[in-house]
């Protein structure tokens, strides 16, 4: 492995326990002045009615104090992602409702980095399911297309890519990635201690894809109920995708985020456990010289009792930002430097 990581510190977005509640599914951004934002929802219990989309500001190595982004009267805010347009803006999708499987995308627009932002809207209007990004970051290719990893799960879950040629001002969907499933195998609900909505439970197949863009091909890595990580390849931008395929890359049914760095290597960061609704915990970081080929495990994050979970990683030069949920109680972040 030609990578090298040499130097890596890990702090945390905020540092005050909650008071009776929970925090969940980060999200990052680089701004165009060099600063990070961060958001992620919070609220008494995951799809609670008080459920709101929190974020903060990362200035000169500082996190400022958390401030609320959204809320909704009483319904549930779920899996923020941001994006920054071309022009600067900082876009926040969220999801919104009381089921998963009927949610709605809705999103704002901040033109000061994320100091004020415009009224709520939802993405695509009488949309019931969620399009745009599900839970992890907008690809933009090379040609300026954007390829939202988007995912559904009302019926078999499965995933597709959201497709905006107008930076993100209109969208439509790819076709969809499914898995074949065996009839026979039952869903594992043995690990109750992972604070999830009892509605995930129900769901069999994949979701909440990532992507990188390699050559002529558009990689997507899933979640998936079936012990392990699912690939599929696209070779037109995104409209159309391969068979999805295992990656022998172990799975807990549990959110993933991968990144391609300036020399090509991806970086994959996971809870490496091949058991559907395993525990979450330890937390690593993978990395592929082959395109997704091939995986070398070249960090542990987090490990011990608890849920480390749900990651965002972004590369930026020589540096790899990652956050991802610890315990529910606060969101870790790390600064890591690589040579490669």
């Amino acid at each position: 492995m030609k990578s090298t990581l040499f130097e890596a510190n890990k702090s945390f977005v905020f540092k005050d326990s909650l008071k009776n509640e929970i925090c969940h599914a980060s999200t990052l951004a680089l701004l165009p002045n060099g600063d990070l934002f961060c958001a992620w929802f919070q609220g008494s219990t995951e799809g609670a009615p008080d459920v709101k989309i929190y974020g903060t500001i990362r200035r000169d190595g500082l996190w400022e104090s958390p401030v609320v982004l959204a809320g909704h009267n009483g319904v549930p805010c779920w899996n923020p992602v941001l994006y920054v347009r071309q022009n600067g803006e900082l876009v926040l999708y969220y999801k919104v409702g009381e089921e998963i499987a009927l949610w709605q995308t809705m999103c704002k627009i901040s033109q000061d980095n994320g100091s004020s932002w415009s009224e709520t809207k939802e993405l695509v209007p009488g949309d019931a399911g969620g399009r745009g990004p599900v839970r992890n970051k907008i690809l933009k290719l090379k040609s300026g297309r954007l390829l939202a990893p988007a995912s559904l799960e009302n019926g078999a879950w499965r995933a597709f890519a959201d497709i905006s040629d107008d930076d993100g001002i209109t969208w439509r969907k790819s076709e969809e990635v499914t898995i074949s499933l065996p009839e026979d195998q039952k869903v594992n609900r043995n690990f109750t201690k992972i604070p999830v909505s009892e509605q995930s439970f129900k769901g069999r197949g994949v979701i909440q894809p990532t992507f990188w863009e390699s050559g002529e091909a558009v990689h997507m890595l899933m979640r998936s109920t079936e012990g392990q990580i699912y690939h599929s390849i696209s070779k037109n931008e995104g409209e159309c995708w391969s068979e999805a395929l295992p990656t022998g890359i172990p799975n807990n049914n549990s959110g993933i985020d991968t990144v391609k760095s300036f020399s090509g290597n991806v970086y994959l960061v996971c809870n490496p456990v091949g058991e559907s609704w395993g525990k979450r915990t330890p937390i690593c970081l993978l990395c592929s010289e082959g395109g997704g080929n091939n995986w070398e495990q070249v960090m542990l994050l987090d490990k011990g009792a608890g849920e480390f979970s749900y990651p965002a990683i972004l590369c930026d030069g020589n540096t790899l930002y990652i956050t991802y949920t610890w315990k529910r109680e606060s969101i870790a972040f790390w600064k890591i430097k690589i040579r490669e």
